[in-house]
């Protein structure tokens, strides 16, 4: 994995910090894709945010759970996959 590489919420692998870099912006689109966004907004994915993925359902590792800030949150795969993430460099926990 690249620094400064976006990959999606999803795809980053357990342990690993990164920056939230492009979070879903809750305006235009359908509705379902509008309340998504704006859900995600709410819980903090807002460009910036350090998170960190902290643990994985199985199979397939949906749920994932996820930090950010000081609070953690499953998302479903779908949700993940909408947020953009720049993994941060040897920041494994």
């Amino acid at each position: 994995m690249n620094p400064g590489q976006l990959i999606t919420l999803f795809d980053l692998p357990t342990g690993q910090e990164a920056i939230v870099s492009s979070a879903p912006v809750p305006t235009g689109g359908e509705l379902a894709e509008r309340e998504l966004a704006l859900r995600l907004f709410e819980i903090g994915f807002i460009d910036g945010e350090r998170v960190r993925v902290v643990a994985r359902g199985c199979p397939g590792g949906d749920p994932v759970a996820v930090r950010v800030g000081n609070t953690m949150f499953a998302l479903r795969r779908f949700e993940a996959e909408r947020v953009l993430v720049s993994p941060l460099c040897g920041v494994v926990a």
